[in-house]
């Protein structure tokens, strides 16, 4: 089993930046991918952006140019920086964390931090 829990979330104004944590309960170099991904009122859960132990990422388009993914080994923890945010960034943040082999191997998602930005 691999917990995650994020933390970082609040109530920002449009325009301005958020910094998102994950921190998990091991070696994230065993997790092949992490990722967030966001839900808001009446919408479907969507990828923000993920990372790949090999340092491979990807964006959603509504995120690229504004926010950047990037993990900690060192301190197991997995990152996500917004910048100029928008009122449409409003969502619950959800860590994610792929492992494909090995006895953790599995699909892990953490409780959520809200994230809501002010017009």
């Amino acid at each position: 089993q691999v917990q995650l829990v994020e933390s970082g979330g609040g109530l920002v104004q449009a325009g301005g930046s958020l910094r998102l944590s994950c921190t998990a309960s091991q070696n994230i170099l065993r997790i092949n991918t992490m990722g967030w991904y966001r839900q808001a009122p009446g919408k479907q859960r969507e990828l923000v952006a993920s990372v790949t132990s090999q340092g491979r990422t990807n964006y959603a388009d509504s995120g690229k140019g504004r926010f950047t993914i990037y993990r900690d080994n060192a301190k197991n923890t997995l990152y996500l920086r917004m910048n100029v945010l928008k009122p449409e960034d409003t969502a619950v943040y959800y860590c994610n964390a792929l492992v494909n082999a090995g006895v953790n191997r599995g699909d892990y998602w953490g409780p959520g931090t809200q994230v809501t930005v002010s017009s």
